[in-house]
């Protein structure tokens, strides 16, 4: 099964539902994700942290290799 994502307009989304009803293959799931502004703040600051310290930054193949040992190890 394939999963695409779709942005539109308010104005012709009640169109584009009806529309897509129409269509017994399909499958309709509203999914508003809503990230909460605390959640936000948290990133925001994590950048600005980042941008003044970047030796912060870890080497992502570094931390990925990491990462897959410590998967491996839990099987």
């Amino acid at each position: 099964m394939k999963h695409i994502t779709l942005h539109i307009p308010e104005n012709k989304y009640p169109f584009f539902m009806e529309l897509l009803k129409n269509f017994d293959y399909v499958k309709i799931e509203e999914n508003d994700i809503v990230i909460p502004e605390e959640h936000k703040k948290i990133v925001r600051e994590r950048l600005q942290k980042s941008k003044e310290n970047p030796s912060r930054i870890l080497d992502w193949n570094k931390v990925k290799d990491n990462f897959k040992l410590m998967i491996k190890y839990k099987n």
